[in-house]
């Protein structure tokens, strides 16, 4: 069993900040990759960002230069950090991870995912 544990949603005005935190527990070799999804109202669900193991990382072409993903390796977490937030931002955002098990089995897991809410 693993779990993700978002936190860090909440409610900002635009031109604010918010930083997104994501801590994977549980049955964990290694992580391979960690990102964040969101999907806002009537939307499909679409990437933000991820990171991969050595660092390396990919966002949304739309997010690149407002939101800076990273992660701490030997905490299992992934970070967020959203800067100049747009009301279109307004998304409930989701963490992602590829795990590596004990077993050397290779899970896709999912946060249960936090509101974010820009207001204008």
């Amino acid at each position: 069993q693993v779990q993700l544990v978002e936190s860090g949603g909440g409610l900002v005005q635009a031109g604010g900040s918010l930083r997104l935190s994501c801590a994977a527990s549980g049955d964990i070799f290694s992580i391979s990759a960690m990102g964040w999804y969101r999907q806002a109202p009537g939307k499909q669900r679409e990437l933000v960002a991820a990171i991969i193991s050595n660092g390396s990382t990919n966002y949304a072409d739309s997010l690149k230069g407002r939101f800076t993903i990273s992660r701490d390796n030997a905490k299992n977490t992934v970070y967020l950090q959203m800067n100049s937030l747009k009301p279109e931002d307004t998304a409930v955002y989701n963490c992602n991870a590829l795990v590596v098990t004990p077993q050397y089995r290779y899970l896709e897991v999912w946060g249960q995912g936090t509101l974010v809410t820009v207001s204008s």
